[in-house]
Parts: C-alpha cells; sequence; structure tokens
C-alpha cells in the first residue's frame, strides 16, 4: 500500500466529552458510523496505525469525541457509535444531542466520513446523521464496509443502489470499502487528504 504521509502522522490528542471543549481547528474531517460498522477499524488502516482507534467489542462502548492530529490544528475526529441497543434512554439522548449539534454547528469540520456495513446500508440512522449533515453543504463520502462478505456481484449491487438512492444529493459520494481486504482504501485515503489540504492562496 502507497504511503499516506498526511494520515500516517495521526496521534491522539484529546478526548470530548461537551462541545465547549473542542480544540481549536483549521480543519477536520469526523469519521462516523453505527456501531459496529467498522468504523475503528477503518481509521485504523487509513492512518496504518493499528490502535490508534480503539476497537470495542461491546458497540456504543465509547461515549466520547476523540481527536486525532496530523498536523497544528488539523484532526481525524472518531464520532461516538450510533445505534447502540444496550443503553440508557439519557445516555443516548445525550450523545444524539453531542453527534447532531457537532455535525451542525462546527465550523472546523470540513467533510464528513460515513462508515456503513455493505451488508445493511441506509438504515434510518444512517438516514438521521445525513439529514444532520447534509444541510451544512459540505462533503460526505460513504464507505460501504465489510465489503469482503459479499460476492463481486452483490458489491455490484449494493453500490449501485445506495448510488441511486443518494443520486440527488449531489454532495455526498459512495465506495466500496474493506478493512480486511483493504479494498478500496487509497480511495479513501485521497479523498480525507484532500478535504483537509489547505485552501490555495490568492495570486496578489
Amino acid at each position: 500500500m502507497t504511503a499516506k504521509p498526511v494520515l500516517n502522522r495521526a496521534q491522539f490528542h484529546t478526548s470530548v466529552a461537551q462541545l465547549r471543549d473542542l480544540p481549536f481547528s483549521r480543519a477536520e474531517v469526523a469519521f462516523a458510523g453505527r456501531s459496529n460498522a467498522g468504523k475503528s477499524s477503518a481509521l485504523n488502516l487509513l492512518t496504518r496505525k493499528n490502535r490508534l482507534a480503539f476497537t470495542s467489542k461491546t458497540p456504543g462502548r465509547t461515549q466520547l469525541i476523540n481527536f486525532f492530529e496530523l498536523d497544528a490544528d488539523t484532526y481525524l475526529v472518531d464520532l461516538p457509535g450510533y445505534g447502540y441497543a444496550k443503553v440508557p434512554t439519557a445516555v443516548k439522548a445525550k450523545w444524539e444531542g453531542l453527534l447532531s449539534r457537532y455535525l451542525q454547528e462546527r465550523e472546523a469540520l470540513v467533510g464528513l466520513v460515513l462508515i456503513m456495513d455493505a451488508r445493511h446500508p441506509l438504515t434510518p440512522l444512517d438516514w438521521q446523521m445525513l439529514n444532520w449533515f447534509i444541510p451544512t453543504g459540505k462533503q460526505v463520502h460513504i464507505l460501504l464496509s465489510k465489503a469482503d462478505k459479499l460476492s463481486n456481484s452483490e458489491k455490484m449491487l449494493t453500490l449501485r443502489r445506495v448510488e441511486q438512492e443518494l443520486a440527488a444529493l449531489d454532495t455526498v459520494t459512495v465506495q466500496l470499502f474493506s478493512s480486511l481486504s483493504r479494498q478500496g482504501v487509497e480511495q479513501a485515503a485521497a479523498w480525507v487528504e484532500r478535504w483537509l489540504a489547505p485552501a490555495p492562496q490568492a495570486a496578489e
């Protein structure tokens, strides 16, 4: 796999539980997904750091927004997994409030990588995330994860179906992805690096 020097610099910076504690940021890309969709594995693979994001055997265990610094004031952001079944209603409501406000209000957020299990894409909760973020006009790139669990024909049918369902949303792109087979890693990394690249200086 070709080295990705920007993403490879990722290192843990801080965890926050409230929006007022968010660090100053020039630009950041957030990673979101249902619990057990493969979000942590995707982050670990894209940064080539096996333990960067903690992969929990208990979905919904991560309750914090985790910041991983790439360069000064530039971050990858690991959002709490959603769709968890075994947490109290009050805790779930708090997490959802944190997620929705972060996605809608965070100015430094330049793009969202949304991870969906390729076998079960576009669940109601996935649509909720899209509905929170789409109005910002910022880009969303969907990773249809665990694609290795599908046959080649199933992969293409799933990709085509998801693309068709999202065709009216011009800020959303989709690809197949597998942390196990490494399918789509270069493509996904390219999207993140493009979003994080400093804007070119205007000529004087």
